[in-house]
């Protein structure tokens, strides 16, 4: 199992070397071979994920596979993965067979757009296997150029702007995160991960230029680490940018934003936020619950009234991961792991959703609500796939949005019964907005002309969408075999910190 870790990180780019190198032409043919070999690289690298998988003690707290040396004489590369990477793993990994099954009907500059998807696979799972924290950061921030391209090129009419608020907002956020990263290097003269969960940041109150500083410089770094992450997950009110992004991104682009994209933020919370800075995130918590309340309520409120049907996900999307931070920040075991199940339970169905918004799209050329209506009469198995993917988002029990839903809030209920409660209106909110939808798009009497020749579900479109309709129900009846992935990471994590 030697150098795994770098196999299934840089087999990508690999891949996209070869199609930029070797496929030659521009005519259908050459385009196909590069759909090829983008598919068949992100099943390779899928499969190493599954054996890196089945070789991962789950008993253990520590990182394994860890590889380490110095390039160029002074850059730590060193990776490793604990319990909550290895599933972020098998998350990334999972899904980009499926968006490269999604992208197959692209013919817009085919071999430059599975280039950049490749290229940006490398970089969310270097995200996860990060051992050192500025190789953290570089996949983390390199991350923002193959979505800036994605969606300025390959999106819709308002493209342009869309890509430049993303690119905006999150490098904004992470340039105060690199200063946090050089003070801590500055103050521990580390930056390996794995010294810096044992280094114990200064904590005691201080003054700074007639400012009271609670919980010390651990205030100052984990402020620096949140105006990133909360940018990248997204928090309330730094969130609208994902909407836009979502709304003009092409269908893969906006399966990888939600599925991937987005819980760079929520792992970046847990393995540096509250575990380097645990009496700054202590001292936070109630902030974050109430940020956290705002955007379940006020996004889902604001899901009800779209008439898109892909900005409505987007805004969802927000509402859902709110149930992350709330959960993280409750800081006992099931809050944490309620949290990271809901992160992954989140990938499936986001995913499946925008998947689910791009069959109807292709054939419609919109995503207005109202252009719809009736389409069980025509595409009973599309009918099918929404009402489960409806379900799981409201949190259906026997669905995995369930478990992670309920253990973030009995977490949370264990410390803040009254923020729980708040967070439990989400719910009835969810369900509010996703059975109105459903209603208005599948149900009803097929009317519009336009709509009586719509085919059904392809089976390029069966094999992107009943895949993560199987996982929702297996993992919503039977959770344990991604919780155990994990939860000794936590409880270890947990016992340290208390």
């Amino acid at each position: 199992m030697d150098y795994i870790l770098s196999l299934i990180t840089f087999l990508p780019l690999i891949g996209a070397l070869i199609i930029g190198l070797f496929v030659q032409g521009s005519g259908s043919q050459s385009s196909e071979n590069a759909k090829r070999v983008s598919l068949v690289t992100s099943i390779i690298v899928f499969l190493l994920s599954l054996v890196m998988f089945s070789e991962f003690d789950k008993n253990s707290s520590d990182f394994q596979f860890v590889e380490e040396f110095l390039w160029l004489g002074f850059f730590n590369y060193k990776l490793g993965v604990d319990g909550i990477s290895v599933i972020l793993i098998l998350l990334t990994t999972g899904m980009m067979p499926l968006v490269f099954l999604s992208s197959w009907t692209t013919d817009k500059r085919v071999k430059e757009y599975l280039i950049s998807f490749l290229i940006l696979e490398t970089l969310m799972v270097g995200v996860f296997v990060s051992l050192d924290m500025f190789l953290f950061y570089v996949f983390f921030e390199a991350g923002l150029i193959p979505m800036f391209l994605i969606i300025g090129i390959w999106g819709g009419k308002e493209r342009v702007f869309a890509s430049f608020k993303f690119f905006l907002y999150t490098l904004l956020g992470s340039i105060l995160m690199l200063i946090a990263m050089i003070i801590m290097w500055d103050i521990s003269g580390t930056t390996d991960i794995t010294k810096l969960l044992n280094y114990e940041f200064e904590s005691e109150p201080f003054y700074i230029l007639g400012f009271y500083i609670p919980s010390g410089i651990q205030t100052l770094l984990w402020l620096g680490f949140f105006a990133s992450f909360a940018v990248k997950l997204p928090m309330f009110p730094v969130h609208t940018w994902l909407p836009d992004a979502h709304v003009q991104a092409p269908t893969s682009g906006s399966v990888l934003l939600a599925a991937i994209l987005l819980k760079m933020g929520g792992y970046g919370f847990i393995r540096f936020s509250i575990p380097m800075f645990y009496d700054a995130s202590l001292y936070f918590q109630s902030f974050i619950f109430i940020l956290s309340v705002i955007a379940i309520i006020y996004t889902s409120l604001v899901a009800l009234v779209q008439t898109d049907m892909k900005k409505l996900i987007a805004y969802s999307s927000v509402a859902h991961m709110g149930f992350v931070t709330i959960g993280l920040f409750s800081l006992n075991q099931q809050g944490i792991d309620g949290a990271i199940f809901q992160m992954i339970s989140h990938g499936f169905i986001s995913a499946a959703l925008f998947l689910a918004v791009g069959v109807v799209y292709e054939r419609t050329h919109t995503r207005e609500i109202l252009a719809f209506g009736g389409l069980v009469n025509r595409m009973p198995n599309y009918a099918m796939v929404f009402m489960v993917l409806t379900l799981a988002n409201v949190g259906l029990p026997g669905t995995s949005g369930f478990i992670g839903e309920f253990l973030s809030l009995v977490g949370v209920f264990q410390i803040k019964p009254l923020y729980a409660i708040f967070g439990a209106v989400g719910v009835i909110l969810s369900a509010c907005y996703g059975l109105l939808l459903y209603k208005k798009v599948i149900l009803g009497e097929l009317i519009k002309e336009n709509l009586k020749r719509i085919n059904d579900l392809s089976l390029r479109e069966k094999f992107c969408l009943y895949p993560l309709v199987l996982l929702i129900i297996i993992f919503g009846i039977y959770p344990k075999p991604i919780i155990e992935t994990y939860s000794v990471t936590v409880a270890n994590y947990l016992q340290i910190l208390n």
